[in-house]
């Protein structure tokens, strides 16, 4: 990768920040490069082939620009990745102001799952600075339980809690697809048949009673959709409780 473009630095000598700069009024293009398209186009790639495949050296093949073209706006991945992680929470439809504190987290929990299960890498940019789409959903959500009159660190800790709710049961469902791929099975249901004797034996041993109960009387293994709204309703339950909300 070529070397990382110096960008300009505030009166304190630090470097600006990307959003900074963009937020700058634009200079006179000189190509139809812009950094909505270069998210734009690194996220399709991020999406179809993972967050590996995206190098500035791909964006510029994908873009049909000058290798060096993208450095106008970013100084190197790592920049590259805020603007693809802002794009993404720049699709996400935030919770409308009519809501209460409850529908309105829910309905947030909700929206985000959907998002990183559509770009599922988005969960790996975990060394990503925080964006001005990703900052919107925290300012939502305090929006929202300002009006139980909590403190500063209470009303951030439930915000943590739901979206720490959410990043775990996604981070589960796309490392299990992960790994029915990797073995070559397309459902849930193939991976089941994959592991009947492997769970056979350990049923059989009659360590895990309550399990087996639960392999044999569950209707509800592959409804991931209700699994995760249950699970969610249990979160926001001990939080009403919590709060007497």
């Amino acid at each position: 990768m070529p070397a990382q473009k110096r960008h300009a630095q505030g009166e304190d000598g630090d470097p600006v920040s990307l959003w900074e700069r963009l937020d700058r009024p634009a200079p006179t293009p000189r190509t139809a490069l812009t950094a909505r398209r270069i998210a734009e186009t690194a996220v399709g790639i991020a999406d179809a082939e993972g967050l590996d495949a995206v190098t500035m050296r791909r964006l510029a093949t994908e873009l049909s620009a000058a290798p060096m073209a993208a450095y106008r706006y970013v100084s190197g991945k790592d920049e590259l990745l805020e603007l693809m992680v802002d794009f993404v929470y720049g699709e996400l439809e935030l919770p409308e102001e009519a809501m209460d504190w409850r529908e309105a987290m829910r309905t947030l929990a909700l929206r985000i799952r959907a998002v990183l299960l559509k770009h599922a890498w988005v969960t790996r940019a975990t060394w990503c600075a925080p964006t001005p789409n990703q900052l919107a959903l925290p300012e939502r959500a305090l929006t929202a339980l300002s009006a139980l009159d909590l403190d500063a660190d209470t009303a951030m800790a439930v915000f943590s809690t739901v979206t720490a709710y959410v990043h775990g049961a996604v981070d589960s469902e796309i490392g299990l697809t992960q790994m029915l791929r990797g073995r070559g099975w397309s459902s849930r249901e193939e991976a089941r048949s994959g592991l009947a004797s492997h769970m056979t034996w350990l049923m059989n041993t009659g360590r895990y009673p309550r399990y087996e109960h639960y392999l044999g009387d569950a209707t509800r293994k592959d409804d991931l959709q209700w699994q995760f709204e249950t699970g969610l309703d249990c979160v926001l339950d001990g939080i009403a409780a919590r709060l007497g909300a």
